[in-house]
């Protein structure tokens, strides 16, 4: 699966991309505690995700970049057999 970034320029943005994309519950919310607990419990995630056109997400929100990556390497370490990748 891909995901489209394009435009995403704020963490609500990303999160609410992410809620849409993903099939996230109603509750979810702008929170990347939210966002983890969704993608390692709560939904079931395909086995790659690729999140396309993410630089104007990393310039506009560069401390949430810094957490999305960790949660990347995370969730590798957690679900070894899925993926979430980044490309341009």
């Amino acid at each position: 699966m891909t995901i489209d970034l394009t435009n995403v320029d704020t963490k609500a943005a990303f999160h609410m991309t992410m809620k849409r994309e993903l099939c996230f519950p109603d509750w979810y919310g702008v929170s990347w505690d939210a966002f983890w607990d969704a993608i390692i419990a709560v939904v079931e995630m395909p086995d790659r995700v690729v999140l396309r056109n993410w630089e104007t997400f990393a310039q506009a929100c560069p401390k949430d970049m810094l957490i999305l990556r960790q949660i990347m390497t995370d969730y590798q370490y957690e679900k070894p057999d899925k993926q979430i990748l980044l490309e341009a």
